[in-house]
């Protein structure tokens, strides 16, 4: 890594930031609403990622989970490099070989789906006297009260039943039960993905292997669940119906070697659409 200045940062070529290459060398993959934006090399090597001085924080902190992810064993993306100055910042990562698993057809994910728990399990398991990040249940509830409170939900993330409901009135919801979750939590941390749904799980197409862990911005220690709920949940947007769902839940509880509380997995899936915005 280096952390020397660059040209000014213009989100929309991280090539003038100095990482590498020209005009052409990088392709726009996505812009966040925060300004963020991810860019891919030419040759599909490399992937940027770019934000404004005011996001750079978060920015390096994600840099450092990834280092320290990779430092542990678990397969992701590798740092190449970071450039910041007083515009900006912009990360580089290696890209990891693969297919996310959102894309594959329900078949395949049936399939991979052994392995994904596999790799769950092994990331579950990293000592956690080990890492050093936090993304505790009262993280989580912190950031979810100045969510709702800017009402700034991104009414999308939220369950379609949901969608109708004010965010305070769901947020309310989930506060009486914040303190027996908060037990559970300190019975049961983990280092957790923090955003362990199927396009940051990349699978290698041949193989139907896990290839590594992508996007680790929330990374850290929390309640197994926090993880859990945000897989089950969106592997459900695969599976061709509810049977098959359910019977790929109780394959995956199998594996993982887990009997699911449900009433916990619903407060997390509840809670970690209130904490983005």
């Amino acid at each position: 890594m280096s952390d020397h200045p660059g040209p000014p940062l213009r989100i929309v070529s991280p090539a003038l930031l100095g990482a590498g290459g020209g005009e052409g060398d990088w392709l726009p993959v996505t812009a966040g609403e925060s300004g963020a934006a991810v860019f891919r090399s030419a040759d599909a090597g490399r992937y940027a990622k770019c934000v404004p001085a005011a996001d750079a924080a978060d920015l390096e902190a994600e840099r450092d989970r990834v280092v320290w992810l990779g430092d542990e064993g678990v397969p992701g993306p590798q740092v190449l490099d970071w450039y910041t100055n007083d515009v900006g910042a912009c990360l580089v990562t290696s890209a990891v070989r693969g297919v996310p698993a959102d894309q594959l057809p329900a078949a395949d994910l049936r399939a991979s789906w052994e392995r994904i728990a596999d790799a769950v399990r092994r990331l579950h398991e990293v000592p956690v006297r080990r890492c050093p990040f936090r993304r505790d249940l009262d993280t989580m509830v912190a950031v979810a009260h100045d969510v709702v409170a800017r009402d700034a939900v991104n009414l999308e993330f939220l369950p379609v039943e949901q969608q109708h409901t004010p965010a305070a009135e769901l947020l309310a919801r989930l506060v009486p039960q914040v303190a027996r979750r908060r037990e559970q939590e300190a019975a049961d941390t983990v280092v957790c993905h923090g955003d362990l749904c199927l396009p940051n799980i990349v699978l290698d197409p041949q193989t139907l292997e896990v290839s590594g862990f992508i996007d680790l911005g929330r990374l850290g220690l929390a309640d197994r669940y926090a993880d859990l709920a945000l897989l089950l949940a969106n592997a459900r947007e695969t599976w061709p119906d509810e049977g098959r769902a359910r019977t790929a839940d109780a394959a995956f509880a199998e594996r993982y070697g887990i009997a699911l509380d449900h009433d916990r997995l619903r407060f997390y899936l509840h809670l970690d659409p209130l904490t983005w915005g």
